[in-house]
């Protein structure tokens, strides 16, 4: 799904604020940190708490794997002044033939300051410049109204709600989703192109 740009560990995104880079092991004491915190685990389906001992360690060399041959995007968020200390993680899986599901978290101390909605921004940009996706979507738990907020700010748009599979609850979570088409991304950022990538 994605080309061979994206499959080196050199990859790297840039913004104004935060480098969007492959995650290191050197990264999994600070996801650990994160991902050990309830109110960070509560919104997603996936992140088990409490968190067990080297499940970070796992998740990076799961994501370099899936990252090298191209089936996913998974990228770790710093900010440019401290790239080495990880802030969150941002990642695009494959669904299907042409399209993305987004997903993210970021450290609790770092909410607020607008890290995410720069970081969803960059990585939809990226998806509809480096892979053939013609949508892509994401889920939100219905509680999480900041993440929609980003969500909404990077042109989603929600397209249902429903009960979703949350292995790491145990159970199913309402979740609000939300979708977003290449047309629509291109419309909104006056792409010249709204061909996939080839």
């Amino acid at each position: 799904m994605f080309p061979e740009i994206a499959k080196d560990d050199v990859f790297r995104i840039e913004t104004k604020r935060l480098w969007l880079r492959w995650p290191r092991l050197a990264d999994a004491p600070a996801m650990e940190r994160y991902c050990a915190k309830w109110e960070v685990a509560r919104y997603t389906t996936r992140i088990p708490h409490p968190y067990p001992k080297g499940s970070a360690e796992r998740f990076v060399y799961a994501a370099r794997e899936a990252n090298a041959l191209g089936r996913e995007l998974t990228l770790v968020l710093t900010t440019i002044s401290t790239p080495a200390k990880a802030i969150g993680t941002i990642s695009l899986e494959r669904r299907g033939a042409d399209r993305l599901t987004l997903g993210y978290v970021l450290a609790p101390e770092v909410w607020g300051r607008g890290y995410a909605t720069e970081a969803v921004s960059a990585m939809v940009k990226a998806a509809f410049r480096l892979s053939q996706a013609s949508a892509m979507d994401a889920n939100v738990a219905c509680a999480n109204d900041a993440s929609r907020r980003v969500l909404e700010k990077a042109g989603f748009a929600q397209v249902g709600r429903g009960m979703r599979g949350a292995p790491a609850r145990g159970a199913m979570v309402e979740s609000d989703v939300f979708a977003l088409k290449r047309e629509d991304w291109a419309a909104r950022h006056d792409a010249p192109a709204l061909e996939a990538a080839r």
